[in-house]
């Protein structure tokens, strides 16, 4: 969609992002690109100071850039107080989100006569569709999903291939879940009987609220009795593990490869980076960070950020890299003290035997 510079200014202070102009208003927008990628036509954005260079060279039609901003040369900006907020607006209003193939309402997959599908259904041939489902409106199912006994879809929900839903789990509006990806399989969930592990029966469900989305080829497992739970608004990353009757709150940001053992409880608006484990039956506060590789392994308070294996505050994370950095020169000063206290000692003894002192020596 092509818009002028002034239009996307409205657009934006409708949104709550006011902007001002320095340049030409009824300059062009027809896509967005990066400060180096970008040509006639496109817009661009400015958020990080650290690629302020780029101004000079780039060849956007405007820019999105904070009030303070100096530009090396004349060009079009638009100034708003959070261009990385404006320029992600800017992107749906431009281009919109992925546009999904139209299949109609499933005519060639395979669904239950008892499941019941809502209006505006969008559903690819290779879907099953089991019994006692409910599917609400406007819903997108590509090729190869499995949604099995009793699930039940909120509106304008997207699963994409081979994504599979076990019995009974619950999918709020709005919900995305990339290819691969199974919610609701069984827990880890065996009983040590003797040197043997016994099978524990998985009898609860998974729970996600609205706007949730999940990364590909992630496994939620389903919980022993009750709910694993992600709340409104969490995003998770590819290639994640959630442990049966975890909960995870609202608003939080789960990066690749992170595993989370059962029985965890996560805050509101916790971030955990790329590869980070957390150990069952603790507790993450509100607004808690947790850094990637960390390894947790006690219960984090709200607002708290953490670091290491076994994870720590970052303050006393980077006291022990600092000591860790310093370990080589520590043990060439031990090798050296030793050799000091090896010569004394050899002198003392060598005194206390009056016998003189070994050439080159040390008197006590």
């Amino acid at each position: 969609m092509a818009l002028t510079i002034q239009e996307l200014a409205d657009f934006l202070g409708s949104q709550g992002m006011p902007c001002t102009i320095d340049g030409d208003p009824g300059a062009i927008i027809q896509s967005v690109a990066t400060l180096e990628d970008a040509g006639e036509g496109q817009l661009s954005f400015l958020a990080n100071p650290r690629y302020t260079g780029f101004l000079a060279t780039t060849r956007a039609s405007a820019v999105l850039v904070r009030p303070d901003v100096t530009a090396p040369r004349p060009m079009n900006l638009v100034r708003t107080a959070d261009p990385y907020a404006a320029v992600t607006a800017a992107m749906v209003r431009i281009h919109g989100h992925r546009r999904h193939p139209q299949w109609g309402p499933g005519r060639q997959a395979c669904i239950a006569p008892g499941a019941r599908i809502g209006p505006g259904a969008n559903i690819a041939p290779g879907v099953y569709i089991d019994e006692d489902v409910e599917i609400g409106e406007n819903a997108t199912i590509y090729p190869g999903v499995y949604i099995a006994r009793g699930c039940r879809i909120g509106r304008d929900v997207t699963l994409f291939p081979n994504v599979v839903l076990y019995e009974r789990c619950l999918l709020g509006d709005r919900v995305t879940i990339h290819a691969g990806s199974v919610i609701g399989e069984d827990g880890l969930g065996y009983a040590p009987v003797g040197q043997k592990w016994v099978k524990i029966p998985q009898l609860g469900n998974v729970v996600i609220g609205n706007d949730v989305e999940i990364g590909a080829n992630c496994a939620i497992d389903r919980a022993t009795l009750g709910s694993t739970v992600i709340a409104d608004g969490t995003k998770l990353s590819n290639l994640i593990a959630i442990g049966h009757g975890t909960r995870i709150g609202e608003d939080c940001m789960l990066v690749a490869q992170v595993g989370l053992a059962g029985s965890v409880t996560v805050g509101r608006h916790v971030t955990i980076a790329g590869q980070a484990g957390v150990v069952g039956h603790i507790t993450i506060g509100d607004n808690a960070t947790i850094g990637a590789k960390a390894g947790v392994v006690n219960s984090i308070e709200p607002g708290m950020t953490v670091l290491g294996q076994p994870a720590v505050s970052i303050t006393e994370c980077k006291r022990q890299v600092a000591v860790i950095q310093q370990l080589p020169g520590l043990k060439n000063e031990i090798r050296r003290l030793r050799r000091e206290v090896d010569e004394l000692k050899a002198a003392a003894e060598r005194a206390a035997g009056g016998e003189p002192p070994a050439p080159g020596g040390r008197e006590p």
